[in-house]
């Protein structure tokens, strides 16, 4: 379950209650300032609301020459507040998709490629593993100390008189 200010769920209330799910205008009471800021950022930071062009003027957060940008609050930015599935979500067909895209081609994190190179039966040399993520052998080694207190069951083992790790279980 999502944590939400109250400030935050003022936004997205008003944002539901607007036929094109605009968080702006500011509902009566909000005062634009830094816990505002920090709100709406968080907002957009946890994918409850879009920024995408706007042809209204007053729904607009921010402009380039011609061109006026809004924030909207997404389909999970409903969710987030108990809005039900009968209302429309607010972010286009289009915009979900190419979102999905880029989550599907993002590349996997660093940790992510130590962990894989780790499941070999053979294991992996430290050399190997701050070749695979341009880590120096100090990072490497703080690494493998992070997993082994998270949980990890790592083991040490000699591979052509290398020393090599793998991991033997998950946390």
């Amino acid at each position: 379950m999502i944590k939400l200010s109250d400030t935050q769920r003022i936004l997205l209330a008003a944002a539901c209650q607007r036929a094109d799910g605009s968080i702006f205008p500011l509902p009566s009471g909000l005062k634009r300032g830094g816990g505002l800021t920090k709100a709406i950022v968080a907002l957009v930071r946890q994918e409850l609301a879009v920024e995408r062009e706007t042809s209204d003027s007053s729904s607009a957060h921010r402009s380039e020459d011609d061109l006026h940008f809004g924030l909207f609050v997404t389909s999970a930015g409903m969710a987030a507040i108990g809005v039900g599935e009968d209302v429309e979500p607010a972010e286009p067909p289009a915009i979900r998709q190419a979102r999905q895209t880029a989550v599907a081609d993002k590349a996997p994190s660093k940790i992510g490629t130590v962990l894989a190179l780790l499941s070999q039966d053979t294991g992996v040399a430290a050399s190997e593993l701050a070749a695979a993520t341009g880590w120096l052998p100090h990072t490497v080694r703080a690494a493998l100390t992070g997993l082994r207190k998270k949980g990890h069951s790592i083991e040490r083992i000699k591979r052509d008189g290398i020393t090599c790790y793998r991991i033997l279980g998950a946390a």
